[in-house]
């Protein structure tokens, strides 16, 4: 995949709602105007790819309590230069749950979200360009707990997600699996 492949993933994807159109949008535009969008080293914000992994029935969500943050989030990570912003997202939904047999249930984006990251250890606040990709795993699976980065993986139902997550961003993409 490169920056012109997710650029035309992003121009075909239909957003949600109008919060994710304005995220969409942005997304985009930041994109096409900074070429090292997908490197960590731009301070201002950067490309991230992000699993919103469902089990087989697509009734239950997958999900990390993160360490940094101290909440409950999809898996997801730094692309660090890389464009193939599915491929990322299959890496770190392995390692941060260590399951092997992760499918993307399309290759087509199924969220964008942009959120900003606070102030930490010397590294100024800044934006994730988040784009999400459906993907699917076995509940029954085991699960295995990234000690660095998570405190804990649960499968959720969905309705229950907001109960541990219940931002704008967590509760558009339970709504799209309802749906």
């Amino acid at each position: 995949m490169h920056r012109n492949t997710i650029i035309q993933l992003l121009e075909n994807h239909q957003p949600f709602n109008p919060a994710e159109a304005s995220f969409l949008s942005d997304t985009i535009s930041f994109i096409k105007s900074h070429k090292d969008c997908f490197e960590r080293s731009l301070m201002i914000g950067h490309v991230t790819g992000s699993a919103w992994i469902l089990d087989q029935t697509r009734r239950y969500a997958l999900l990390t309590h993160h360490l940094k943050l101290d909440k409950w989030f999809q898996t997801g990570g730094h692309c660090d230069g890389d464009p193939d912003v599915l491929k990322v997202a299959m890496k770190e939904a392995e390692e941060e749950t260590g399951l092997s047999d992760i499918k993307p249930v399309s290759e087509q984006i199924f969220d964008v979200d942009i959120h900003l990251i606070p102030e930490r250890k010397g590294i100024p606040a800044h934006f994730h360009y988040d784009i999400r990709f459906l993907l699917e795993a076995d509940k029954n699976a085991v699960l295995v707990v990234p000690e660095d980065e998570s405190s804990e993986l649960k499968w959720i139902k969905l309705e229950e997600v907001t109960h541990y997550n219940n931002s704008d961003s967590i509760v558009r993409m339970v709504e799209k699996s309802l749906k």
